[in-house]
């Protein structure tokens, strides 16, 4: 009975003193450091994510041969929106595309949007995208276009 007595005197005497004692806590850490609020710093373990990609996530969700898919078809890709990600170089070459909200694995040789643009070449530094075009003389020419990995 007495030791209860005991405790229930040891936190009440504790709890009191716990102000004063977090005040001065407070007062012996600003005095070590300039930062002002260190726990509005973000993780430093985590990347920081950019402010373009939390306003423009747009996500249109399909049904493709019976599975939901936000990716959008090879063939419906425009070329003025691609942005290159990450590029694999090996014996199997495979571009990272970010198209919209929605990351593409590209092979060369594919077609890629609505003109028909050949994936001809995947290099460290980016891909290369080869166009058939008509001019205005009616003859056939080609036209290279380089997408660099992006920032």
């Amino acid at each position: 009975m007495r030791s209860l007595a005991y405790l229930i005197l040891f936190c009440a005497i504790s709890t009191q003193a716990a102000p004063e004692g977090s005040r001065r806590l407070r007062e012996e850490f600003k005095s070590k450091t300039r930062i002002e609020n260190p726990f509005d710093l973000r993780d430093p373990f985590k990347r920081p994510v950019p402010k373009n990609d939390r306003d423009n996530r747009t996500s249109v969700t399909t049904v493709r041969d019976g599975v939901f898919t936000n990716v959008p078809p090879i063939g419906e890709l425009s070329v003025e929106n691609i942005q290159v990600v990450g590029v694999l170089i090996g014996r199997d070459r495979r571009a990272m595309v970010r198209v919209g909200g929605a990351v593409v694995v590209l092979r060369e040789g594919m077609r890629i949007g609505k003109d028909g643009a050949e994936l001809k070449a995947i290099h460290p530094g980016g891909i290369i995208l080869v166009e058939k075009l008509v001019n205005v003389y009616g003859e056939e020419e080609y036209l290279e276009t380089v997408i660099p990995i992006s920032q």
